[in-house]
């Protein structure tokens, strides 16, 4: 097996991925390493519980970490083997119990070609399939995900993150949805023609027209709205114009950690009578206030001492290589604050886990990787949750959601033709 590089990002991908205090895995592994101490084994008790359940997470960034590693050929790392780098392979899905797993085909907001490197993701998630086909299959509806647990494998699903990938055009995103693509994260972290981002100057109070026109499409195709990432306005137009239920793939409650990328009370309420989903992220800087605040006014120094994105992005993971073992990572029971927030407010019917896993700089201890997951029903059955809403929680919400959706666009598709892209008539030409 290839031998593995103990801290796999690059100054190339910091700088596309670290925004507003975001960075991504591998900037700083020796900090999950230093911080997390011996923790007592999960009782039998929530082994049981947790295996009779399905994780169904809602965002985990292995695809763009394989391609910023150069392996998108398939051939450096091997994930049917435990490996000692990253957060992600098969043994340790196993481990924890992941049944389902949407994987995130990310686009910098930025890139030149936004289309084209969304394709090429979608190809290697189903190359990487593919290649481990006693274990992965593919998944494009919620009858799909349960005939392929039932099977024993892991449902693989994918969500495009980032609508910057259709570069304004509905066309693509039918393009996208037949590919199979399930979701779309409307924005990353930079406000878009259509749609304003979370840590980005707002341009359109929340979606422009265009932007309720993708929302409305997405409905018909049964793709899956995704508001983490976008502003609180977008947030209010999404849910106030789809037709189907909304997501927030990864992301926590700002009203435990007032970060921008988490969602406030008010958007849950919405959320709630939308039919929709929050999926609590596990990244610290969304977790922990303190955190998340040391993390984003050390970005926005960077941007104003350093100009330049890649010597930023150094400069960045230097600090953190220093000061990344003072931040507070929190604990897996932080995330359950979380949980336990999110049920308050939008009912445990609307509650699930996006844990972000190989796209996150921090996480909570307890927390490092997939294999962790039982410990959120360890702690969720100490705090006295039904088993029946722990599985809600651990996936069957977002199966519904899924279903749902297919039921909408089921509908909508044998009432509303395509919605199609003003395309100016050409010369015939030779």
């Amino acid at each position: 097996m290839h031998q593995q590089r103990q801290q796999w990002a690059s100054p190339r991908r910091a700088a596309w991925l670290v925004t507003m205090g975001i960075a991504l895995a591998g900037l700083m592994p020796a900090v999950v390493s230093a911080q997390a101490a011996p923790l007592p084994p999960v009782s039998e008790r929530a082994r049981a519980v947790h295996a009779a359940g399905m994780v169904f997470d809602g965002h985990n960034d292995l695809p763009w970490r394989l391609r910023t590693e150069g392996d998108s050929a398939l051939q450096k790392f091997d994930l049917s083997k435990r490996l000692s780098s990253g957060q992600t392979d098969i043994p340790r899905l196993r481990e924890g119990g992941v049944k389902a797993q949407f994987w995130s085909v990310y686009i910098p907001s930025d890139h030149p070609e936004p289309a084209i490197t969304v394709m090429e993701q979608i190809d290697l998630v189903k190359r990487l399939v593919a290649r481990y086909p006693s274990a992965l299959e593919m998944a494009s509806s919620a009858d799909d995900v349960e005939r392929i647990v039932k099977e024993g494998k892991i449902a693989s699903l994918i969500g495009i993150e980032g609508g910057v990938a259709i570069e304004n055009r509905l066309s693509l995103l039918r393009t996208f949805y037949a590919l199979g693509a399930r979701y779309m994260t409307l924005t990353h972290n930079t406000t878009l023609d259509w749609a304003d981002a979370a840590v980005d100057a707002p341009k359109h109070d929340g979606l422009s027209g265009f932007g309720e026109r993708v929302v409305l499409e997405m409905n018909r195709l049964g793709m899956l709205v995704d508001i983490s990432h976008v502003s609180p306005g977008t947030m209010a137009d999404v849910l106030r114009v789809s037709r189907a239920p909304v997501i927030a793939s990864h992301s926590s409650s700002y009203a435990n950690c007032p970060s921008p990328r988490n969602v406030p009370d008010d958007m849950l309420v919405a959320l709630k009578k939308n039919g929709g989903v929050v999926m609590a992220n596990f990244y610290s800087g969304f977790i922990v206030p303190e955190a998340g605040k040391r993390m984003r006014q050390k970005v926005e120094q960077l941007k104003t001492e350093i100009p330049d994105r890649e010597e930023r992005s150094k400069a960045l993971a230097r600090w953190l290589e220093l000061e990344g073992g003072k931040l507070a990572r929190g604990t897996y029971r932080d995330v359950v604050d979380h949980i336990d927030h999110l049920v308050k407010v939008a009912g445990v019917d609307h509650v699930g886990l996006g844990s972000d896993f190989d796209g996150i700089s921090m996480s909570p201890v307890g927390l490092e990787d997939v294999s962790c997951y039982p410990r959120l029903t360890e702690e969720m059955l100490r705090r006295g949750y039904r088993e029946s809403d722990i599985h809600k929680i651990m996936g069957l919400n977002a199966l519904r959601a899924l279903r749902e959706a297919g039921k909408v666009a089921e509908k909508l598709q044998a009432s509303t033709p395509p919605d199609v892209d003003d395309v100016k008539p050409e010369p015939r030409g030779y």
